[in-house]
C-alpha cells in the first residue's frame, strides 16, 4: 500500500477508496506522524506555498500532485528527484468562462453599467463594440486556450491561436502561429487573451512594445499569471485611453489598495478567481481518483511537468 496525503478528511471521503492507496490527512502546515511513510503528497489548493518546503524532509516521497494548473512557484520547493504533476484540465472550463466574460464586460461596458446603477443613473452606453465581428488572438494554446477557443466559436469572431512555436491546427483553428509572429499579428486583433504559463521566456512579455503594437481600442485580457504583464506598462497604455484591459491576475498580487491600476480608466480587475468555481471540486476529485489509481498500480502519472 502506498501512503498518500490529501489536505484533509473531507478530501479523503470525496475521493473515496483507491486500490493500493492508504490516504492520510495532511495540510502540510504542521508535522505529521506519518511523514516517514508518505510517498505522494496532494497539497491544499489554496494558501501559502511556503510550507511546501517540508516536502524536502519526506524520505519516501516520490511524487507531488497539485490541484492547480500553475506550478512555477512550487518547483523550487520540491526535491529534484520527485515527480511533479499539475492539474491540467481541472480549471479549463472555469477559466475559459471568465476569460470570455471579461472580454464581454470590457467591450460592452458592464463596469460602467454597474457604477451607473449604483448612482441610479441611466448611462448612455449605446454603440459600444460587440464581440461579434472581432478578431481575437489567444496567446497560449494549451488546454485552457483550446477551451477559450471552443467557447468563442458561437460568437461570430475570428480566432488566431499563438503558441511558443508554429504547428498544425485542430478542429477549432486551422493553424497555430508561433510567438515569433506576434509583432505582425498584434496590430490585426481587437482582443488579446493571455493564457501562457509563467517562465523566464514569458515573464514581462506583455510590455510597452507589445501593448503599443495592439490597435487603439483593443482589449487585453490576462487570465495567465500577473507577472506575464508589465503592470506599469499596462497602466500607461490604459491611462492614455488607447487600450482596455481586464485582468484576473496582477503583479503584485494581491493588488495593494493604493496601486494605480485600481483607478486606471478602462481597466477591470478580477481577484484571481478564474479557476475557483463550483466546477473545481468535482473535476479535481475525478483527477485525483485517476492519478491515485495509477500511482497505486505503479503506473506513470499523467500531467507530469517534471520527472
Amino acid at each position: 500500500m502506498a501512503v498518500v496525503s490529501l489536505p484533509d478528511a473531507e478530501w479523503i471521503d470525496q475521493v473515496g477508496p483507491i486500490e493500493g492507496i492508504e490516504p492520510v490527512p495532511w495540510d502540510i502546515t504542521a508535522p505529521t506522524e506519518r511523514e516517514h511513510e508518505i510517498e505522494l503528497v496532494v497539497p491544499p489548493y489554496l494558501g501559502d506555498r511556503a510550507p511546501l518546503v517540508a516536502l524536502k524532509g519526506l524520505p519516501r516521497l516520490r511524487a507531488v500532485q497539485l490541484m492547480s494548473a500553475g506550478y512555477e512557484d512550487v518547483l523550487p520547493l520540491v526535491p529534484p528527484a520527485v515527480q511533479l504533476a499539475n492539474a491540467a484540465g481541472v480549471h479549463d472550463a472555469s477559466t475559459a468562462e471568465l476569460a470570455v466574460g471579461l472580454v464581454l464586460a470590457s467591450l460592452r461596458g458592464i463596469p460602467e453599467m454597474v457604477r451607473a446603477q449604483e448612482q441610479h443613473r441611466w448611462a448612455e452606453l449605446g454603440g459600444r463594440r460587440s464581440l461579434a465581428d472581432r478578431a481575437v488572438l489567444i496567446l497560449g494554446y494549451g488546454s485552457v486556450g483550446r477551451a477559450i477557443a471552443r467557447r468563442l466559436a458561437g460568437f461570430e469572431v475570428t480566432v488566431t491561436a499563438v503558441a511558443s512555436r508554429a504547428r498544425r491546427g485542430d478542429d477549432l483553428v486551422g493553424v497555430v502561429r508561433g510567438v515569433d509572429e506576434l509583432p505582425e499579428l498584434l496590430p490585426l486583433h481587437d482582443v488579446v487573451i493571455v493564457i501562457v504559463p509563467l517562465n523566464e521566456r514569458t515573464r514581462g512579455m506583455v510590455d510597452d512594445t507589445f501593448l503599443a503594437a495592439m490597435p487603439a481600442g483593443a482589449v487585453l485580457v490576462n487570465v495567465a499569471r500577473g507577472a506575464v504583464v508589465d503592470t506599469d506598462a499596462l497602466v500607461r497604455a490604459c491611462a492614455s485611453g488607447r487600450l482596455l484591459a481586464a485582468v484576473d491576475v496582477t503583479d503584485p498580487e494581491p493588488l495593494p489598495a493604493d496601486h494605480p491600476l485600481w483607478d486606471t480608466p478602462g481597466v477591470l480587475v478580477s481577484p484571481h478567481v478564474g479557476g475557483f468555481t463550483s466546477a473545481f471540486r468535482p473535476r479535481a476529485i475525478a483527477l485525483l481518483r485517476a492519478q491515485l489509481a495509477r500511482f497505486g498500480r505503479g503506473e506513470p502519472l499523467h500531467n507530469l511537468v517534471r520527472g
